[in-house]
């Protein structure tokens, strides 16, 4: 469920609402954070989730912030893409494209408006997709405890340990929108009843794929047999470079 064996061409191809997002995300990053210019710094003054502004009714800023990143920090749009590429393929495909996206902004929403709500002085401006992405595993979680015949029970236990490690590492983290994260995740939680109303397990969506695409979209269930092991080696060791960089980062970004 959350095992990515795609070839980049192959994810573009199987699941285009998430690419779309993450690339949305490390644009504006670049034009807002990468290099110093007037438009990057418009749009980040123009989309920051800013609550005084919010007050005088620019309520765009309960959306705009959900595709906006901390310009000084590589690991923030890092992190957040990461986790919507890995975790977000399975609801992409249980909902539809368009509920996917809607399911998505309306956690993001959530997250911005009940900061705006309970926090209104506690923060300058509020940026980010974590809201969002907490949004995602608001629905595993109702997965796991209403709608088990949708989610395997390894997936499930992955789910609840990442779930609650995320939190944990938000109490403990500076400059953190907690506040954020929890709304997200309440919102997925209880919206996951609605948009869950025709979903079925993963495993049958993939199934379903025309044969003559399953090699394209990465679902062969024979593929690595066809394929050196070297070749299979090579990309677990690829994964895992990735993996310790983001961590190096993380932990580099943070002490700085």
């Amino acid at each position: 469920m959350f095992r990515r064996t795609e070839s980049f061409k192959e994810y573009l191809y199987a699941y285009p609402v998430i690419s779309s997002i993450a690339a949305i995300n490390l644009l504006l990053w670049v034009i807002t954070g990468l290099f110093s210019n007037p438009l990057g710094n418009s749009i980040y003054q123009w989309g920051a989730g800013v609550n005084l502004f919010i007050s005088y009714g620019e309520y765009w800023r309960l959306i705009s912030p959900v595709f906006l990143h901390a310009p000084g920090s590589i690991s923030h749009v890092l992190f957040n893409c990461f986790s919507l590429v890995i975790f977000g393929p399975a609801l992409e495909q249980m909902l539809g494209k368009l509920r996917f996206i809607l399911i998505y902004l309306l956690t993001g929403i959530i997250g911005n408006a009940v900061t705006y709500v309970l926090d209104p002085y506690s923060f300058v401006s509020h940026i980010g997709a974590s809201g969002a992405i907490y949004g995602l595993f608001g629905i595993y979680l109702f997965m796991v405890y209403f709608r088990k015949h949708l989610i395997d029970a390894a997936n499930a236990q992955l789910v609840v340990i990442i779930f609650v490690i995320g939190i944990v590492m938000s109490l403990f983290s500076a400059n953190i929108n907690l506040t954020a994260h929890l709304a997200g995740a309440v919102g997925g939680f209880v919206l996951a009843p609605l948009f869950l109303l025709k979903a079925q397990p993963f495993s049958i969506y993939r199934n379903k794929r025309p044969k003559e695409h399953e090699g394209d979209a990465g679902f062969d269930p024979n593929r690595w047999k066809k394929r050196p092991y070297g070749k299979r080696t090579n990309k677990k060791l690829i994964l895992w470079i990735i993996i310790a960089a983001l961590v190096l980062i993380g932990i580099y970004d943070y002490m700085t």
